[in-house]
């Protein structure tokens, strides 16, 4: 073709990513990808190199999806100890291609996609599995996955109440200061989880913020951080003695230390509960451990580029 591939940058993924639409096709991908081989997703378990010299890891993420014929890879680099604040911990970078003769399409900023699929995964899991009455929001955690779980979760739920704690104080207050609403920033993580009904960690933790005696028992935590092996956001008490939810069965029993360390058994994924092969335990305190997964990317890439082209024609 000869053609340049598009650049979309932030604002316009921004712009074109609204929950709304995106929920229901991320609905779509994680019932696809839980059907095996009938569900048309071509996944393999992300690569991961270490650049251990400064604390931080590049992964790989390719899908190809059949049933809506989208096909991309996803380059997202994490670092632990970041040198300057302006820089975000993850960074992220999705190339689209044409399935049927391998062209790049596009490039597309994949930290907005990144945030915001990964928020309305956890709206999803929360919309399955959270107690009937769900008052109480508790986020521990106050970076971008914070401000995006944050956002949907506002717009889904009708919470009475949103604490937000975070290791810096005044990280928690900024976030406070910048939501849409009332959100009272708690001392310590047990007080920000104390009677709270659905959690959301978001954190950069590599050991436990989050325990089991301090959880109201029904209540629904969705654990997004600890993404490495060795990290941990939640403790063993509540790992052993809650229902496990996970987005890959298999990328979460290989890249999820709160699984690998603490060796909770996996109940079911997510796509399995919507297509309605697996129960929604609600009456009991329920896990999603979400590890993110390349497909998520794929379809919110395919919506974003769809969206640009047909503006752009």
């Amino acid at each position: 073709m000869g053609e340049q591939p598009a650049f979309i940058g932030a604002k316009v993924v921004d712009k074109y990513l609204d929950f709304a639409t995106l929920i229901p096709l991320l609905e779509k991908a994680l019932i696809h990808f839980s059907s095996g081989s009938e569900g048309g997703v071509v996944q393999p378990i992300r690569t991961i190199v270490p650049v251990a010299k400064y604390s931080g890891f590049l992964g790989v993420m390719p899908a190809y999806s059949k049933w809506d014929d989208a096909l991309t890879t996803k380059v997202v680099t994490f670092y632990e100890k970041k040198t300057s604040s302006e820089i975000p911990s993850h960074q992220a970078t999705v190339l689209l291609f044409e399935p049927s003769n391998g062209t790049l399409k596009a490039v597309i900023d994949g930290r907005v996609i990144t945030d915001k699929r990964t928020a309305a995964v956890s709206a999803i899991a929360t919309k399955l599995l959270k107690p009937s009455h769900a008052e109480i929001l508790c986020i521990l955690g106050s970076g971008a996955q914070a401000q995006s779980h944050y956002q949907v979760f506002t717009q889904q739920f009708s919470f009475k109440e949103v604490r937000v704690w975070s290791r810096t104080r005044e990280k928690a207050e900024r976030f406070a200061r910048t939501a849409e609403g009332e959100v009272h920033v708690c001392s310590t993580p047990q007080e920000a989880v104390s009677g709270a009904d659905v959690i959301i960690t978001v954190t950069m933790a590599t050991e436990p913020v989050l325990f089991g005696d301090w959880v109201k028992p029904g209540a629904h935590i969705n654990a997004i951080g600890a993404c490495r092996p060795d990290w941990r956001e939640l403790d063993d008490v509540l790992m052993e003695s809650c229902v496990l939810y996970v987005d890959s069965k298999e990328a979460a029993a290989k890249e999820s230390g709160d699984i690998v360390i603490s060796k909770a058994s996996i109940f079911a994924e997510i796509g399995e509960v919507l297509k309605g092969t697996k129960p929604a335990v609600t009456d009991k305190t329920t896990v999603f451990k979400s590890v993110g997964m390349a497909v998520e990317d794929t379809v919110s890439a395919k919506l974003v580029y769809d969206s640009w082209l047909a503006e752009n024609k």
